[in-house]
């Protein structure tokens, strides 16, 4: 079992890099595919980056934004609504392509995630609407959380890059049964390199926590996590069982998952573990939390 000073737990502040409150890159990570980028703008405050050999998406986390995408093709403008923060509703996003050079800036100020990886096809940019996200409730009783699939494999065309936003109500768990996706096992399990970015909703002026796991799945596969994960931390998870993903008591837990991997099919697909996978044989016995959903997408309009 690791200390709170594992490689692939990042605490809040230790993956900054200038404008960038967290920079995950795959040389950093030292693995692949997968990224991760998150911008916090001041009000009137833009920034530009070129998307190199990686296809983004921007997300607002709070706040909204513009977003230009110029490449050979032509000139993309996006006007991104956001949201207050990712415990107020879905948002909706831009994807920009590889080689391109993209600017976010909000009148407003806030937070963008920029979720990435490296990739191949280019594809055309386009802008996600809060109202194509689906919504899903996945587990029951405490291991009851809400997904929003806004770029998930089958909802959202994407060349490599697979993300998703995962609330946890305060007290429960997720990422449970444990999971991988380490080894290439056509139509059972895919190669995904993860990362985990939290955010938890405070109670009054008391910040939240939780905890995260992640564990050897064999030889090779030796990753090894027990980290208590607060506001802005990063868990990278290269391979290994992940999960639980543990919320306290009183205070609600998000994360954003950020998947790529090698393999030609862009999809997800885990094995559980062994031991744990029983759970799910309990869920239809037990109705879903009572707080979920939080929230759901609005209507198409």
């Amino acid at each position: 079992m690791t200390s709170p000073t594992s490689p692939h737990h990042l605490p809040a502040g230790k993956a900054a890099d200038g404008p960038y409150a967290v920079h995950v890159t795959p040389e950093s990570a030292g693995w692949g595919y997968s990224g991760l980028r998150v911008l916090e703008l001041a009000p009137g405050g833009s920034h530009t980056f070129d998307t190199g050999e990686s296809e983004w998406i921007v997300l607002p986390l709070s706040g909204g934004c513009t977003v230009d995408c110029v490449d050979d093709i032509g000139h993309d403008r996006f006007e991104l609504t956001g949201r207050a923060d990712v415990f107020s509703g879905v948002s909706d996003f831009a994807y920009v392509p590889r080689d391109a050079r993209t600017t976010v800036a909000s009148a407003g100020g806030g937070r963008f995630a920029l979720t990435g990886a490296r990739c191949t096809r280019r594809l055309p940019a386009r802008h996600g609407p809060a109202s194509g996200v689906p919504v899903e409730l996945r587990g029951t009783g405490n291991c009851s959380r809400q997904v929003n699939n806004f770029a998930a494999a089958g909802v959202f065309d994407c060349d490599r890059l697979i993300a998703v936003e995962v609330i946890t109500p305060g007290g429960n768990w997720s990422s449970f049964p444990p999971h991988k996706h380490d080894e290439h096992r056509p139509g059972e399990e895919s190669v995904l390199e993860e990362v985990y970015y939290f955010e938890f909703a405070a109670h009054g002026t008391t910040p939240g926590l939780g905890y995260q796991r992640v564990s050897p799945s064999g030889p090779g596969h030796d990753t090894d996590v027990l980290a208590e994960v607060r506001d802005g931390d990063v868990v990278l998870i290269p391979d290994g069982w992940h999960g639980p993903s543990m919320a306290v008591p009183g205070h609600h837990m998000y994360y954003l998952n950020v998947m790529a991997g090698p393999d030609d099919e862009r999809a997800w697909l885990i094995r559980d573990h062994p031991d744990h996978a029983w759970i799910r044989s309990t869920w239809p016995e037990q109705p879903v939390d009572h707080r979920l959903p939080l929230y759901t997408a609005p209507e198409r309009s």
